[in-house]
């Protein structure tokens, strides 16, 4: 689950600004606070457009080269930077943890995900909201068929698929050298019931509310499930 030479073109292949435009729109509107824990935050995007209006944002990664990636960008110097592993969340108390872009999908096991949960609920400051996304479970159905992109980046070919079997998505990228080097990664995220999530929130003591695609209330047929998972006070 490691970014390693995907790194360097992560944003190449599946920057999408329309969407960054949308979780930020998201985290506006349900975090009270001012200071967010950003985990799993890839090249940065969001982490530094949340800074440049005023938050104080830690982001970690479990990627050095994700974390050397976001720290070339302008307004990151607003960012405190950290590598670290989503499952070992820094000391402090926040207003808000986030982890978007379905990077939660890659904790494989049911108990290190509940472990996750109960860190977050742990973290978040009175009032707090632990904000993510996770694949949908027609995303199986999209990839039973494998997917195939070819093209180049930087002047380098490369060669992505994505295939599903079972409760896994399976993502390769291939990166073809000039020299005839190749480079390959391979990505697994496990794909959850919502309904599953649903209760390991509750047991934790959230309160929690589920939008599809960003705009559609409730676990509906789409890509995304998006949790707004508020700190349920005693």
């Amino acid at each position: 689950m490691m970014y390693n030479f995907l790194a360097s073109y992560y944003d190449d292949l599946v920057q999408d600004d329309e969407a960054t435009a949308a979780w930020l729109k998201l985290v506006r509107e349900q975090v009270k606070g001012k200071k967010i824990l950003e985990t799993a935050c890839g090249s940065g995007d969001i982490a530094i457009a949340l800074a440049k209006e005023g938050y104080r944002v830690e982001a970690t990664d479990l990627s050095r080269q994700m974390i050397e990636q976001a720290t070339k960008k302008e307004g990151s110097e607003l960012v405190s930077w950290s590598v670290k592993d989503m499952r070992d969340l820094p000391d402090g108390k926040f207003d808000a943890v986030l982890c978007f872009c379905d990077s939660i999908n890659y904790l494989l096991d049911e108990n290190e995900l509940c472990s996750f949960f109960h860190q977050c609920f742990s973290h978040l400051a009175s009032g707090g909201v632990l904000l993510f996304d996770m694949h949908s479970q027609d995303r199986l159905h999209e990839f039973e068929e494998e997917y195939n992109e070819a093209g180049q980046v930087d002047g380098i070919d490369f060669q992505w698929t994505i295939e599903s079997e079972d409760d896994r998505i399976y993502q390769t990228f291939a990166f073809y050298g000039k020299e005839g080097t190749m480079h390959l990664e391979q990505h697994v995220q496990r794909v959850y019931d919502p309904k599953w999530v649903m209760a390991a929130l509750d047991t934790c003591g959230f309160e929690t509310r589920v939008l599809t695609d960003f705009v559609h209330e409730g676990i509906k047929e789409g890509e995304k499930q998006f949790y707004i998972c508020r700190r349920r006070e005693s």
